[in-house]
């Protein structure tokens, strides 16, 4: 997915504001389910709602005003109830790293109660989950 850097993406000197890069996440799971067949609005209307509970970004080098950034994303599931989006951004034309990062999210029906991954959700995202029990 590409992100442009607007000017209300930075800070005063023309860096990309740190806490932007989870928006960008954000926009970036959004983008992959889509991908996918997947709707959020549609998980929603069927049951299904994600609440994020981990969120991890290393800062690898800053990104500024009117570049245009590349989200790389993919995602894994390691319990019965979350799935662990994980992100790479880039510098379109350079390459240059800017941010890897992550965001857990947990399952949750309707009222807010973890749930487990729909089976349906697991085969359009293409992924297996871990037969461990969940720790929590």
């Amino acid at each position: 997915m590409e992100v442009r850097i607007y000017y209300e993406d930075t800070d005063c000197g023309g860096v990309v504001y740190y806490a932007n890069y989870l928006k960008y996440f954000e926009r970036a799971r959004t983008h992959f389910l889509e991908e996918h067949g997947l709707s959020v609005s549609g998980l929603i209307q069927q049951g299904t709602e994600f609440r994020v509970t981990k969120a991890e970004l290393a800062y690898r080098s800053a990104a500024m005003y009117g570049e245009t950034l590349i989200v790389d994303t993919s995602v894994s599931a390691d319990r019965r109830i979350s799935m662990t989006f994980s992100h790479v951004i880039r510098e379109r034309s350079s390459q240059r790293l800017v941010v890897e990062g992550s965001a857990t999210l947990v399952v949750v029906d309707s009222h807010g109660k973890i749930k487990r991954i729909p089976p349906p959700l697991l085969k359009a995202l293409d992924i297996s989950v871990d037969a461990r029990p969940s720790s929590s």
